[in-house]
């Protein structure tokens, strides 16, 4: 028990075992689409959703995955059934699969399809509590008319210089702007500010983000709280003076961000709003969901 993979039609229970090819145009070339999917004691939060959206990052990157969206569903509570844990993280993948050193995606005869189910931790436990601190990135996010945003393609290079960035300078995160200079997002999250504590804002689709599905959660519960969020264009100048900033996904959640390119955001400390819709959303992850043990 803990670790479970689906691999091409079989269960795996050694991540040692679990191999694919090394003409895997996934592994080649970044050919491919992925989701991570959280379980939150013992039901897979936003399934249906994040089903849905690695089927359309299918669609627009020309592959076509050989089984209906409810086969994948059953597939993904399956592999989390036998790790017998709770409180799982899902990373779902769907590369071009097999095929030869060319880049023609036609010489691939199917894709590959592999489900793991583990635990995760993307950021130490003690940063929830005392936040992170952030640079701007000099690599710019990619441009969605290069690469749309909205595919959640296993080629993440952009994203992870940016995140080597990071290391060199000491940081724990980066903040990447769009080629206007615009705030985008993070090496793999969404960003929030709060000014005027009671205004949330967070960048458009069109800025090269990615839409996430915890980024539109947080955004409903802070309506349904009151606050009004604002989907409009920012600069690094309006975190350096927000009176909070915190950052979403599914892999992180919610976590804050107190510092900025040295400079020190609101009191330095997790805000008092960022706190509240923390509440709301593990409050709300513990009761919804998918069940994965019947």
């Amino acid at each position: 028990m803990g670790v479970s993979i689906y691999l091409n039609g079989k269960f795996i229970t050694d991540r040692n075992k679990a191999m694919i090819s090394a003409y895997d145009h996934g592994f080649l070339y970044g050919d491919g689409v992925f989701e991570g999917i959280r379980v939150y004691n013992g039901r897979a939060f936003k399934l249906e959703e994040h089903i849905k959206r690695l089927y359309h990052s299918a669609i627009s990157i020309f592959m076509k995955i050989p089984m209906p969206q409810s086969k994948m569903t059953e597939l993904v509570i399956a592999t989390c059934r036998r790790t017998g844990l709770k409180d799982i993280y899902v990373r779902l993948i769907v590369s071009r699969g097999h095929g030869d050193f060319g880049l023609d995606p036609r010489k691939c005869s199917k894709p590959t399809i592999l489900i793991m189910a583990d635990k995760i931790e993307l950021y130490p436990p003690k940063k929830y509590q005392t936040g992170l601190k952030v640079m701007t990135s000099c690599i710019r996010r990619n441009r969605p008319d290069c690469m749309n945003s909205q595919i959640k393609s296993l080629n993440y290079l952009n994203n992870i210089l940016a995140k080597v960035e990071t290391f060199k300078y000491g940081a724990d995160e980066a903040i990447m702007l769009n080629d206007e200079g615009y705030v985008s997002e993070a090496t793999a999250d969404n960003i929030f500010i709060l000014k005027n504590n009671h205004k949330i804002y967070t960048p458009p689709a069109y800025l090269g983000i990615l839409e996430g599905i915890t980024r539109g959660t947080v955004m409903e519960l802070a309506k349904q709280m009151d606050y009004e969020v604002i989907e409009e264009p920012f600069t690094v100048h309006d975190i350096y003076t927000a009176n909070e900033c915190f950052l979403t996904g599914s892999g992180a959640e919610l976590i804050p961000v107190i510092e900025i390119d040295e400079r020190t955001i609101g009191d330095g400390k997790p805000g008092h709003h960022f706190k509240r819709l923390l509440a709301a959303y593990k409050d709300l992850t513990r009761n919804e969901g998918t069940p994965i043990y019947e």
